[in-house]
């Protein structure tokens, strides 16, 4: 058995993983691992490491209620929901991809806790420049995973490594970039063929993990990004783009009718679907009710909205950050990460269907 190569130490904590003993980080560890897909919401710094990249939040004042208070690529003023998800599973903080693999003395143990693929300004669709990647999309983040499976099977064996997987949450945060690119591209397909194309991408990407393991996913739908500072700067009344909302919607409406079909395809698959629009929508029409005083401006940023510009290091920025929905242009504060996670775990039905993550781990 590949166990008898590591330290004695080390495959008690294997047992620790596989077993089911509770093992502190922030709260009594809940799963073994957690892997992330998806874009700038829950990029930890995957794109710190892409040469070509334009889209890096690895500068000031990004990062500015991060513990270390300092940038570390993560798009917000603070944690996002990767890291809070994380913490709610009693796991320290997931690193980025990019980060170990980039390291001459790569271990094992550096994947046990999981791994976070993510990357900003990703799409569903793969149409990256493979000389001059500045993300890296659905696909090759689900490649970079694979790579993970092989090297987990070397060190602990296929069976091992099944019931790890089996009991790992999966987490993917995908899509908006993908609505956002329907209108930039002028794209000839009609939008129920773009959704339908970008959906069975999501789909077969889903499979190749479910084949390399995978058998809890939480998967998150599009949110209300029509409304975003930077949708709304672009409006001359400064409302929300109802085109893109539209859109995103029927984006959502395709994805859980996929979802519920590879339910039925796959066996000892279960899934948690967030519709973070809903509860996005929420936000913004009754924002006190949620703690929030600030749903149209970003709280960082440049002229109308604080959205004709990014956040950069020349950029003003709110004192207040806790009732800001949107920390920049498109993304929102930790606060609202904390909100939406929030959900996401204990949600009722009417958001977190067919269960929420907290009975999803529990399977």
């Amino acid at each position: 058995m590949a166990c008898k190569s590591f330290l004695p130490s080390f495959c008690v904590f294997l047992l620790f993983l596989l077993y089911g003993v509770s093992y502190t980080v922030t709260e009594a560890r809940v799963i073994p691992a957690m892997f992330v897909f998806g874009d700038s919401l829950v990029d930890v710094g995957n794109n710190n490491y892409l040469r070509y990249s334009f889209a890096k939040a690895n500068f000031p004042h990004n990062g500015i209620d991060f513990p270390t208070r300092k940038p570390t690529g993560r798009f917000g003023n603070g944690k996002n929901a990767a890291d809070l998800i994380a913490e709610k599973m009693g796991l320290p903080t997931i690193p980025p991809y990019l980060s170990m693999s980039s390291k001459s003395n790569k271990s094992i143990t550096q994947f046990l806790n999981g791994v976070n693929f993510a990357s900003g300004a990703s799409k569903i669709l793969n149409d990256i420049d493979p000389q001059y990647p500045f993300s890296i999309p659905l696909e090759k983040q689900v490649d970079y995973y694979l790579a993970v499976h092989k090297d987990l099977v070397q060190g602990l064996g296929a069976s091992r490594t099944q019931i790890y997987l089996s009991k790992s949450l999966f987490l993917i945060i995908t899509g908006s970039n993908d609505i956002y690119n329907y209108f930039d591209s002028l794209s000839n397909s009609t939008q129920q063929q773009y959704v339908n194309s970008i959906v069975l991408i999501f789909k077969e990407q889903v499979k190749r993990l479910y084949d390399y393991g995978a058998r809890k996913f939480s998967i998150v739908g599009v949110g209300v990004i029509g409304c975003t500072p930077s949708e709304r700067n672009e409006q001359a009344d400064r409302k929300c783009n109802e085109d893109t909302n539209r859109l995103s919607l029927k984006y959502n409406q395709a994805l859980v009718s996929m979802l519920k079909n590879l339910a039925s395809e796959l066996r000892g698959i279960n899934y948690s679907y967030f519709d973070g629009y809903s509860v996005m929508q929420n936000f913004i029409q009754k924002p006190t009710a949620h703690g929030f005083s600030e749903v149209k401006a970003a709280c960082c940023g440049l002229g109308k909205l604080n959205a004709d510009a990014p956040c950069l290091p020349f950029a003003t920025y709110c004192t207040n950050r806790s009732n800001h929905l949107f920390w920049d242009r498109t993304h929102p504060t930790e606060a609202a990460h904390r909100k939406l996670v929030d959900y996401m775990l204990y949600g009722p039905l009417q958001y977190t269907f067919p269960l929420n993550v907290k009975k999803l781990v529990g399977i």
